[in-house]
């Protein structure tokens, strides 16, 4: 296919903020996890799909289903409604977290990401 550019499973994105390999990248709707590590001004690989484990506030709880957001600044997974500086629907948990755990899976829903006010 001629006009074909990429996969679209994993996407090249020139950061905003340094990034480490694992870590969540927001860039507008789109949301993905740093394949590399990297600094702003830096071009990386992000994987858009699939299911990661991503830190969470500690105290919040997820059932299977569950939409997830991100708190931006504290870059941890959260299941309240997103405000400033955070992201809503990230994704969905794909397994329970309780409230304790440090992690939940996610699977990542491209294009769903919303920023809070």
């Amino acid at each position: 296919m001629k006009n074909a550019h990429q996969d679209g499973r994993v996407l090249d994105v020139t950061l905003t903020a340094d990034a480490k390999s694992g870590e969540l990248v927001v860039e507008g709707k789109l949301i993905g996890v740093a394949v590399t590590d990297g600094k702003a001004g830096e071009i990386v690989a992000v994987h858009v799909e699939g299911v990661f484990e991503l830190p969470k506030l500690p105290a919040g709880v997820f059932t299977v289903g569950d939409s997830v957001n991100w708190d931006t600044p504290n870059k941890q997974a959260i299941s309240a409604d997103a405000s400033a500086g955070q992201v809503a629907g990230i994704g969905f948990a794909v397994y329970g977290a309780a409230a304790g755990s440090e992690t939940v899976f996610v699977r990542l829903t491209p294009g769903a990401a919303e920023a809070g006010a």
